[in-house]
C-alpha cells in the first residue's frame, strides 16, 4: 500500500520545483493525472475511514453482547 507521507513529500517537492519555474500548466496537468490515478485506486478519505472504523467498533460491541446473551440463554436452557 502506498505511504501517504511519500505521496505528500512527492507533491511538495513537485510544487516547489514548479513554483520556481514557468511551468504552471505542467503542474495542472500533473495534478489532473494524479487525481485520475488516485480515482482508479479506489481510495477513501481519512474521514470515511474513521467513520467506518467507528461503525465496525460498534458492530463488534453489539456482536459480543449478543454472543454473551446467547451463551447465557444456552446455559439456562441446559440447566432446565
Amino acid at each position: 500500500m502506498l505511504d501517504p507521507k511519500i505521496l505528500e513529500e512527492f507533491g511538495a517537492k513537485m510544487s516547489a520545483l514548479l513554483a520556481n519555474s514557468p511551468a504552471k500548466d505542467i503542474e495542472k496537468n500533473a495534478k489532473a493525472m494524479m487525481s485520475g490515478v488516485f480515482a482508479k485506486l479506489d481510495l477513501v478519505t481519512r474521514e470515511e475511514f474513521d467513520i467506518q472504523a467507528q461503525v465496525l467498533a460498534r458492530t463488534r460491541e453489539k456482536l459480543q453482547a449478543l454472543e454473551a446473551r446467547v451463551d447465557a440463554l444456552e446455559k439456562a436452557r441446559a440447566g432446565q
